[in-house]
């Protein structure tokens, strides 16, 4: 099918599958139009994506993009602004988002009458108007915008009614874990999806584990299950992979990382996962689930933690809990039960159907024909109807014919199968069929698959041509992994312009117990720990200052392997060295709320056979500490850093050593202990330490404590003039994320003493930088200082709005302040207490629908862009001098 240009057109999603209208406008000023946009679009029964309807935290770009994927057609709303240009950015996200969007996805543009458009607005719609994969309409009313997009919309969907459309597959390391796009479409399941979403559907059963050997699909079902049930689930799904997950202990901080939760061990996880889960409707799906069978009554619990959650659990094992309900995944059929014989109606089978599609793949005019129907369907008859089988023998279709295939796999696959008794039928099956497909490689190829094998999910090829070395296959890694990637044996994904590969589960065993049968397993193991502790080191210094973005970045792209290689540096007995990778990384782990993965990891350590240098002891004694600290609120804490300390100052390691004696103080704060003299004696002594050597980011962390403990103690000026030291501090030592911790402390001091012009500006620049580090608690600390202010100024509409947005990305990240610190409440009290109180919970209402990103932009509407550059660049000019 074809538009009239000559392009091929866009799928379009049959009615199971909803057509997704992206919807791009400004958001404050065009709320009346995107309510109407909205309206037109669910009144024919097609799927709105706007922000409001649920935003989740990444990178601008990164969020527009994963939109716009997840769309069919893209509807822009323009009026007089040309929206809010983000830090670092040259071009509002308005711009960026008709930019980012497909050549190939239908545009409907819609542009309200105005003679007071902004000009770089009117730049923008002078291109749209000469983009011919674009239609524009004007309008000037809200009621008639909703007409014009129903009725373009009925047209396009009469025109262009054809199959779902594919899109390539999410990152695993989204702070709030979408469902990945898969790469194909998804062939004979349509019966399994209906069945397991009346499954979780029904109010029966918490919880349905699709049951199966690896390849049989279990992953792309789930995949598909909750695409479906998007409607049923008002508050979203949560796609958790836990593939390189193998410690029971860590189960649920990574289901909270996935949800967005920043686990820095300062709350119990599992309080902060109630009040992120506390009346939510959503499908959490927990991917790969048979390594942590041992963990599954945790689920149990979490049953009681999201009463209103449903789970969908992958696995190739029975959980055994209750409330569980298991569904077989069966293979896809191969032939026509009623007449298995026939030939012709196996060709009309979805393993057919599944065959003939990915040989196209690599064959595109490859068409199945009354000569090679019968070897066609003799393949995927031998092969049991396993998905990744199929696909394997398919992806050689590239070299090799169906009658050349057919008759390889008859002469090798049963001796193949036969040699693994141990498994069972299915799973021998495909482990000889991934035999057969490397048999067909040449040696560097066949040899690097198997040292992959060490790698968990996501690598790069920097890391492979490192590992490579000495290797047989080192120089030939490109070409080696191109064919690997050909032959479907390897994924590849692009993340922010670097290419990503994995290896399926099935394949990374295969390709293991290869290199075990050599007797080379602990070696590549050790390479790949000595891989990672060189990358981790190499990016330790660019955490604290100018360049943090960037080095967190950089070890997020492979972050499994990070942590797989810690493991293994424990498991091989290399405690130095773990140690050392543990420690140079302490920002990284906090920044992203790992601590808790660390602190069991440490334990292990510590109980590791052999004697512990000093230094290696004080870290991994740290890191237990710190969790026990804020979890038990033990006395025995603070005696416990303090010998720690010393373990530090023993080893040279002054920055430890500050590091621990800060936490004594602050576990005697934590602990209720009286003595608050000494514990911020303790506390000033270990910011001085961090200031001498160098590392500001501990600096400021130590003393927004400090001025935490001041303003506690009833000493405002004194708590003012920690923070604004902190601040100082951070700025000086170009470390963003602190900044944000800095700047929101000092607000609220600022407003509390009555300096609410300053108290703006600092929101506004915090805010500015919360939004460039995609930091959600930042934004939402600036969201309630803003709230404040305008309740100060009686501006109720702001007010609410800024308040409802706060308390939602409160709500979804579990993040909450101490009671004493929250002042925003008390200065809307006097408007829910008077005749506004209304109006202020309908605009509450409406800011909880707002994503973290529109939030921020509705509350710097109006502000200019320049401000919070050169509230920042004054900061910077005080620090200097």
């Amino acid at each position: 099918m074809t538009a009239g240009n000559g392009a091929p057109t866009r799928a379009i999603r049959t009615p199971d599958q909803r057509l997704r209208i992206f919807v791009s406008s400004t958001l404050r000023e065009l709320e009346a139009e995107r309510r109407a946009a909205r309206a037109a679009i669910e009144g024919l029964r097609l799927a709105p994506v706007m922000f409001e309807l649920g935003a989740r935290p990444h990178p601008p770009r990164d969020l527009y993009r994963a939109y716009l994927e997840q769309s069919d057609v893209f509807v822009g709303v323009y009026g007089d602004r040309y929206g809010w240009v983000a830090p670092g950015e040259e071009i509002s996200g308005l711009e960026d988002e008709y930019r980012l969007t497909p050549r190939s996805m239908p545009k409907l543009i819609y542009i309200r009458e105005s003679d007071s458009r902004e000009a770089r607005l009117v730049e923008l719609i002078d291109r749209i108007r000469d983009d011919d994969t674009a239609s524009y309409k004007s309008f000037s009313h809200p009621d008639e915008l909703a007409e014009l997009i129903e009725a373009d919309l009925a047209t396009l969907l009469a025109e262009r009614f054809d199959a779902s459309r594919i899109a390539p597959a999410a990152s695993e390391d989204g702070a709030m874990a979408r469902v990945p796009a898969p790469y194909t479409r998804l062939i004979g399941r349509d019966r399994a999806v209906s069945e397991v979403l009346d499954l979780l559907t029904s109010g029966e059963c918490r919880l349905v584990t699709l049951l199966g050997p690896g390849g049989i699909g279990k992953s792309r079902l789930a995949i598909a299950v909750a695409d479906a049930a998007a409607e049923r689930f008002p508050d979203g799904t949560v796609f958790v992979m836990l593939e390189n997950v193998l410690e029971p202990d860590l189960l649920l901080p990574t289901i909270g990382y996935a949800l967005g939760i920043r686990d820095t061990a300062e709350v119990p996880l599992e309080s902060r996962l109630r009040l992120a889960l506390e009346g939510r409707r959503l499908l959490l799906v927990l991917d790969n689930f048979e390594q942590l069978v041992s963990a599954a009554p945790l689920l149990v619990t979490l049953y009681s933690i999201a009463p209103d959650a449903v789970f969908l659990v992958t696995s190739r094992t029975i959980l055994r809990i209750r409330g569980e309900r298991v569904y077989d995944v069966p293979p896809l059929p191969t032939h026509d039960a009623a007449s298995p014989g026939s030939v012709s109606r196996a060709l009309a089978s979805p393993a057919v159907e599944l065959f003939t599609e990915r040989a196209r793949a690599v064959k595109p005019d490859f068409e199945v024909t009354a000569a090679n129907g019968a070897a066609v369907a003799g393949i995927c008859r031998i092969l049991q109807g396993l998905p990744l089988a199929i696909e394997l023998a398919a992806a050689r279709m590239r070299l090799l014919t169906p009658a050349s295939i057919l008759t390889r796999l008859d002469a090798q696959l049963p001796v193949l199968v036969g040699a693994s008794r141990d498994l069972p039928e299915r799973h021998r099956t495909l482990r000889s069929t991934i035999e057969w497909s490397t048999s067909l490689l040449r040696d560097p190829e066949r040899d690097l698959l198997h040292d992959l094998g060490v790698f968990s999910y996501g690598f790069t090829l920097d890391s492979v041509e490192t590992l490579g070395a000495g290797r047989a296959w080192a120089g030939a890694e490109m070409d080696a992994l191109a064919a690997l990637v050909d032959s479907s044996l390897v994924d590849q994904q692009d993340i922010d312009g670097v290419a990503v590969f994995s290896l399926l589960s099935t394949v990374r065993e295969y390709a293991v117990g290869r290199l075990r049968a050599r007797g080379e397993e602990d070696l590549m193991r050790a390479a790949h720990a000595r891989l990672y502790a060189d990358l981790a080191l190499r990016e330790a210094p660019r955490l604290g200052g100018p360049e943090q973005r960037s080095a967190v970045a950089r070890l997020n792209l492979e972050r499994s392997n990070l942590r797989s290689g810690v493991r293994h540096l424990i498991v091989m007995g290399d405690t130095a060295t773990a140690a050392e990778v543990a420690w140079r990384l302490y920002l990284y782990w906090w920044i992203g709320g790992y601590l808790s993965e660390l602190s069991v990891w440490m334990q292990e350590l510590l109980e590791h056979d052999g004697d512990l240098s000093p230094y290696t002891r004080a870290v991994a004694r740290f890191y237990v500490l710190w969790k026990q600290m804020f979890g038990t609120q033990t006395p025995a804490a603070i005696d416990g850093f303090c010998e720690v300390s010393e373990l530090f100052a023993q080893a040279g390691e002054a920055m430890g050593s500050s590091m621990a004696l800060a936490a004594a103080g602050l576990a005697q704060v934590t602990a209720g202990d009286d003595d608050l003299d000494l514990a911020a004696e303790r506390l000033w002594r270990g910011a001085e330490g961090f200031r001498t050597a160098g590392a500001r980011w501990g600096e400021v962390l130590i003393l927004v404590a400090l001025g935490r403990l001041e303003w506690g103690r009833k000493r405002d000026s004194d708590a003012l003039a920690m923070f604004r030291r902190a601040l100082d501090a951070s700025v000086a030592g170009g470390d963003e994320f602190t900044a944000t911790i800095a700047t929101h402390h000092l607000a609220r001091a600022l407003l509390r003493a009555g300096n609410v012009a300053e108290a703006r500006r600092v929101y506004v620049a915090g805010m500015s930088v919360s939004v460039a580090l995609s930091h959600d608690e930042g934004i939402a600390y600036a969201l309630e200082g803003l709230c404040s202010i305008a309740a100060l100024s009686g501006d109720v509409e702001r007010a609410g709005v800024l308040a409802g947005a706060a308390a939602a990305i409160r709500k979804r990240t579990g993040q909450y302040d101490a009671p004493a610190f929250v002042f925003h409440t008390h200065d809307l009290a006097a408007i829910e207490h008077g005749p506004h109180a209304a109006a202020l919970q309908a605009a509450i209402d409406r800011g909880r629908e707002y994503g973290a990103l529109e939030a921020a932009e509705y509350a710097l509407a109006g502000v200019p862009d320049t401000e919070a550059a050169a509230t920042i660049s004054a900061w910077r000019a005080e620090a200097r001098t």
